[in-house]
């Protein structure tokens, strides 16, 4: 069986970001004939969530396989308790619906230039996202450094505290020195 590795970008970010492009350097250097899918992930939950659905159905039959960035990483964890698979998270979020009521309001993504308004509506949405509980003990592997500024990395410490976990100190929200961890990453992934 054929594995489909999906990459989801964070918050007002995209594909282009330093550890989505790190990522596709590397898969095409040392695993160019796996699947991979970067998708540029809409500004809202449920538009996001229907594009990821979408590559799922296209890539039916195939072993899910996850790296989420922050909010990519939330929405990994939705992906991988609805459908299985494995998921490496970076610096994820645990409860973007709480973190994002502070961001309301006009935005434009610093990527695409698209302009966006944040509404409560989309911060119900995340809501109904939530995963307070886990299934799979060997699913997750979740790194996190401890000088996230936007994130208080101790929520993921918590939620996956029975999980492979690496906890670096310093760093920051991007996680430092990501390209570092690809070859464990892919090793985590592609095994059954």
């Amino acid at each position: 069986m054929q594995y489909v590795v999906i990459y989801l970008h964070g918050f007002l970010s995209s594909p282009q970001s330093q550890k989505a492009v790190q990522f596709l350097k590397y898969v095409r250097a040392h695993h160019p004939d796996l699947t991979i899918e970067i998708p540029q992930l809409a500004n809202y939950p449920n538009d996001a969530l229907a594009i990821i659905e979408q590559l799922v159905a296209e890539h039916k039959g195939k072993k899910l396989r996850f790296i989420g960035s922050s909010l990519g990483g939330f929405l990994s964890t939705f992906m991988v308790e609805k459908y299985s698979g494995k998921a490496v998270l970076i610096n994820p979020a645990v409860r973007p619906f709480e973190l994002l009521v502070d961001f309301l309001g006009e935005h434009i993504n610093p990527n695409t230039q698209q302009p966006f308004l944040l509404e409560k509506k989309h911060i119900d949405e995340l809501r109904q996202l939530d995963t307070p509980t886990l299934n799979s003990k060997s699913d997750y592997w979740v790194l996190l450094q401890t000088a996230d500024e936007t994130l208080d990395y101790r929520q993921a410490e918590t939620k996956y505290q029975d999980y492979k976990l690496n906890i670096e100190q310093g760093g920051d929200h991007s996680f430092q020195d990501f390209q570092r961890f690809l070859p464990d990453i892919f090793r985590f992934l592609l095994q059954d």
